[in-house]
């Protein structure tokens, strides 16, 4: 089994990586990490570039946990994090919040809802620390 984690290069994302890492160590399973770039958009901050996927996964492995790496240019966050847990078999995952405030949730959606609803395994929900 192994713990999937949806990764962005922000606070939230950093938070749930961390997590993730500990889950991957007490349950002595591997890490997916997931990076998506909703509709190809590179300038939103969300998709990771080359020097900070590296410097993430050299973390990861200096704590003695073995990561795959998919980054998604053009999906759906919310679909790309989904249809991993479903393929892979995850055994949990691991999502960044942060704060939105009522009219944003009501005009963007939530992709943090939609993951909690919908997804097969057990979601842990992990804030930023203040």
């Amino acid at each position: 089994m192994t713990i999937l984690v949806g990764y962005v290069p922000t606070d939230a994302g950093n938070a749930a990586l961390s997590t993730a890492v500990s889950e991957a160590k007490l349950r002595s399973t591997g890490l997916l990490l997931v990076n998506t770039a909703t509709g190809g958009n590179f300038a939103a901050g969300t998709f990771a570039d080359e020097k900070d996927i590296d410097s993430v996964v050299a973390a990861i492995e200096e704590e003695g946990v073995s990561v795959t790496v998919r980054q998604l240019p053009d999906a759906n966050p919310a679909d790309a994090l989904l249809s991993a847990s479903e393929e892979a078999g995850i055994e949990l995952l691991v999502i960044g919040l942060r704060r939105r405030s009522a009219v944003a949730k009501l005009v963007m959606g939530s992709t943090a809802q939609r993951l909690l609803l919908e997804a097969s395994c057990p979601v842990l929900a992990v804030k930023a620390p203040l």
